[in-house]
């Protein structure tokens, strides 16, 4: 890589073959790259070609002027994050202010002076060589807490006797949904899902504590309220009144072919029971918010072939819908119903498909399916 590809490359649009040469030879010399262009639909086409890491743009030009084109790059995805500095004959504050609100990060007027030019062009570099670390340095950080994250999450290999299949997908590079498994053995699985208020990344330090805190209560022979009680007593006294979350809790007894649930505030889980789909809610207060909340549990009888699905409000709010309303409830148990003969690795992924579509998700999401 040559010096001055190094330092930088800078697109130069002005009509004017002179003015280019000038600002080309005061650039090159401070070992900056320089490209140019002489009007703006060839801007256009050379900051896309090109990808300068700044524009030095002239108002006055033939065709649309500079402010027009500023326009354009601003809006245009890959080259709205260019700094532009105009540089033109218009001196009037009007002119400046209207050229600094779409976008630009700097005007000069002509004639310049080179120094002053030169000092502006290296003061932009400088800070956007600083925010590209910066956001560098972030991008690594989140990567570490998306892969510890990850890390916490059981996989259904790994416990193959719980008989469930899970899609996980923040919003972020970690998410502020949450889901758990414990196989207690004999038959015995109890399954986890919660979702903590936001989904920024502050949300998702939260998660890291749900583990140890659900098996910490998590029991054999503890009903699924006992667990949620338990978890709610700990919230209440270490979370602040802005951060709660809602949680389901399932426990299967496959060997006395029995289930029972309790909810925190949580969307409804869905039972595929006897051949029939069917929400399944057991009311309760969300954890984290009133100390001393008592949960219900709701129990039933289970045969081979039933299936649970336990899920986050992401799954009803990716596609504009609200986790409540009749017609998200009525097309969840249809996509259910509709997946029921499929082995369950594919209905949790056709299901997740038919209520998100394929855009990526706007609020985390987390669809955790349970075979009998």
């Amino acid at each position: 890589m040559s010096e001055a590809m190094s330092q930088g490359v800078i697109l130069v649009v002005d009509d004017e073959p002179i003015n280019i040469a000038v600002l080309k030879g005061v650039l090159t010399s401070a070992g900056y790259g320089v490209v140019s262009a002489q009007n703006g639909a060839e801007a256009l086409a050379t900051a896309r070609a090109k990808r300068p890491d700044m524009i030095l743009l002239d108002v006055m030009m033939p065709g649309e002027s500079g402010f027009e084109t500023c326009k354009k790059l601003k809006d245009d995805a890959t080259t709205a994050h260019i700094p532009v500095m105009f540089i033109t004959s218009l001196g009037e504050m009007s002119n400046k202010l209207k050229g600094l609100d779409i976008g630009a990060v700097d005007y000069v007027t002509k004639p310049f002076m080179a120094a002053e030019v030169l000092a502006r062009v290296r003061s932009h570099m400088n800070f956007q060589k600083r925010q590209g670390a910066i956001i560098n340095a972030q991008a690594n950080r989140l990567g570490q807490v998306h892969a510890a994250q990850m890390s916490l999450l059981v996989k259904p290999e790994a416990l193959p006797e719980a008989r469930f299949s899970v899609q996980f997908l923040p919003v972020l590079e970690a998410g502020g949904d949450f889901y758990d498994v414990i196989d207690f053995g004999g038959g015995q699985v109890a399954y986890f899902v919660a979702d903590v208020s936001g989904h920024d990344l502050g949300a998702s330090f939260i998660t890291s504590s749900l583990k140890a805190l659900f098996r910490q209560h998590a029991a054999l022979g503890k009903s699924p309220a006992e667990v949620l009680a338990g978890m709610n007593a700990i919230l209440c006294a270490i979370t602040t009144e802005e951060v709660y979350l809602t949680a389901v809790c399932l426990c299967l007894d496959r060997l006395f072919g029995t289930y029972s649930l309790a909810s925190a505030g949580h969307p409804p889980m869905v039972g595929l029971l006897g051949g029939k789909a069917q929400c399944l809610d057991a009311p309760g207060l969300p954890l984290g918010l009133f100390e001393g909340a008592e949960f219900s549990v709701l129990e039933g009888a289970i045969t081979e072939g039933d299936r649970f699905f336990l899920y986050t409000d992401g799954l009803a709010e990716n596609s504009g819908r609200y986790v409540t309303s009749d017609a998200f409830r009525a097309l969840l148990l249809d996509s259910c119903q509709h997946n029921a003969v499929l082995p369950l690795a594919q209905a949790v992924r056709n299901m997740l498909c038919d209520l998100t579509g394929d855009q990526p998700p706007q609020d985390d999401v987390v669809l955790l399916g349970v075979d009998v």
